[in-house]
């Protein structure tokens, strides 16, 4: 077993580190340390780079400049298996476990005792049973991990990292997919561990348990440092205070434009525990923001709505005819379109032309085939529309900028002439200029009578571009907003379950 440090040594620090990827300072300078016998929580809004830094901490990203150093000493780089043997463990949002393995097997995997391929299951279940008592968790050492809930899952993560001697153990939202009991048996195991000298980064959306559980709390926002407080001398106000810290400048606000009939009506839509009992309605010419945490629900909805993902229970209306939506197909036939979160994965074909690309989604339900000429003037007229910049429309997408990559996104479903449109994260990783022409490319699809629902972690453009706000937690609608009455602390607060707009979520 490695040697305990002494209560408040600095267990990891990293200094000056920097990591950009194309178009995007993910860290700008981060200063940041962790002690023994410490939690430390690390907050900031989507996109903030919590991820970025704790990649880098485990070894999955290389920095493009700075140093993290471990009980003192420093290291340029570091490899996922150079971590771990540093003590550096991360507990993802996804288990890392063996399902059809046993409790025991997945707490001491990669360290089986025994003789070849023989076992020691006696000194297997001594050694799994012992670990788990540090943390209080009672599971039958047998029991097959796939029979266990989340909880008890996460908690044979918790005790895997400990076997293997974690100095640094990194959870990263936790309690996503936990029920009220489960985070209870988790912040005990937190705690333990803390007692036992281990330090741990605790990232979080819910500043609730940011202030149940944390020692010291420090807040990134646009990849840089905003400040490290003791949870003694901070409050939920500041810290949204320092989330935020931005202003409307470069947004085009949304002028108040005459709405219609419904368009879309969802009444009770759930999905496992990922959305529960849903409703909501969209208007013709009106744009409903939808606003949440990671985890919230939002991009479930999304997926829902069209038909990527099949509803648990609940009824979707469309210009107030029900329909039954068992995939894309069937949505995009009843005048759904939907731009994804991740557009190169989700959005487009990277290795075929704009032209197919733009064409793609109105082709699946063309009734007849249409020639090479009436396609190329289809991307043609999409790439003058939207303002595309390529030198080609035989180019590839994949060579084209974030920006242009999101107009021919845009551009594909404008082809199919939709009447209900789902963006979501419309203008994430584009540049500023193609940020603003996206927004007026949203505004005037509202101003011709479509009917727009934005989900996005840009809470300025939210802001800017909604005429309602709907914010979601837990797969949830936690709150509503009026456009007069929406403020970002507002939302930030409801979003994290501290009312916001006049009521407790």
């Amino acid at each position: 077993m490695q040697p305990v440090p002494p209560p408040h040594a600095i267990l990891l620090a990293v200094r000056d580190l920097r990591k950009a990827f194309p178009g995007v300072q993910a860290l700008d300078g981060v200063d940041f340390d962790l002690r023994a016998g410490e939690i430390h929580a690390l907050v900031g809004e989507n996109g903030a780079g919590k991820s970025t830094l704790i990649k880098i901490l485990s070894g999955a990203f290389l920095p493009d400049q700075g140093v993290v150093e471990i009980l003192g000493q420093p290291h340029r780089r570091l490899t996922p298996h150079q971590a771990q043997d540093l003590g550096i463990r991360t507990i993802y949002q996804e288990r890392s476990l063996v399902p059809w393995m046993s409790v025991s097997e997945n707490v001491l995997l990669g360290n089986l005792p025994g003789w070849g391929f023989l076992v020691d299951r006696s000194a297997l279940y001594r050694e799994a049973i012992s670990t788990m008592e540090r943390l209080d968790l009672h599971l039958d050492p047998d029991a097959e991990v796939a029979s266990l809930g989340l909880g008890q899952q996460q908690g044979v993560e918790i005790a895997k990292a400990l076997y293997h001697q974690a100095r640094v153990l990194i959870m990263d939202e936790p309690t996503a997919a936990l029920t009220g009991p489960e985070v209870d048996n988790l912040f005990r195991a937190t705690r333990a561990l803390r007692e036992q000298g281990l330090g741990i980064i605790y990232i979080s959306h819910h500043l609730e348990e940011v202030f149940a559980l944390a020692d010291r709390v420090t807040v990134l926002r646009d990849g840089q440092v905003v400040g490290t407080r003791q949870i003694a001398d901070t409050s939920t106000r500041e810290l949204m205070s320092m989330m935020v810290g931005r202003d409307l400048s470069g947004i085009i606000v949304k002028e108040t434009l005459p709405i219609g009939e419904v368009a879309l009506d969802i009444q009770g839509l759930s999905r496992r525990s990922a959305v529960q009992n849903v409703s909501l309605q969209v208007r013709k010419g009106e744009i409903v923001g939808v606003a949440g945490m990671m985890g919230s629900g939002r991009t479930e909805l999304a997926r829902l709505v069209f038909g990527a993902d099949r509803p648990d229970g609940g009824q979707i209306s469309v210009h107030g005819r029900p329909v039954t939506l068992r995939s894309p197909d069937d949505a995009i036939r009843h005048g759904i379109a939907l731009v994804p979160e991740d557009r190169k994965t989700q959005g487009l074909v990277l290795c075929l032309d704009v032209v197919d690309n733009v064409n793609m989604a109105s082709l699946r339900t063309s009734p007849v085939v249409l020639s090479d000429a009436r396609l190329g003037d289809a991307a043609q007229r999409q790439a003058q529309a939207l303002g595309l910049r390529a030198g080609s429309l035989s180019y590839e997408v994949q060579y084209l900028s974030g920006g242009n990559q999101q107009k021919v996104v845009l551009g594909k479903w404008l082809e199919t002439a939709a009447d209900v449109f789902i963006f979501d994260e419309p203008t994430r990783g584009v540049d500023v200029g193609a940020k603003l022409e996206i927004h007026r490319l949203l505004i005037d699809l509202a101003r011709h009578g479509k009917a727009l629902l934005i989900i996005s972690s840009d809470m300025p453009e939210v802001l800017a571009l909604s005429d309602r706000i709907l914010v979601m937690r837990r797969g949830q609608i936690a709150g509503e907003f009026q456009r007069d009455e929406a403020t970002e602390h507002g939302i930030i607060a409801c979003a994290l379950g501290k009312g916001g707009n006049g009521h407790e979520s």
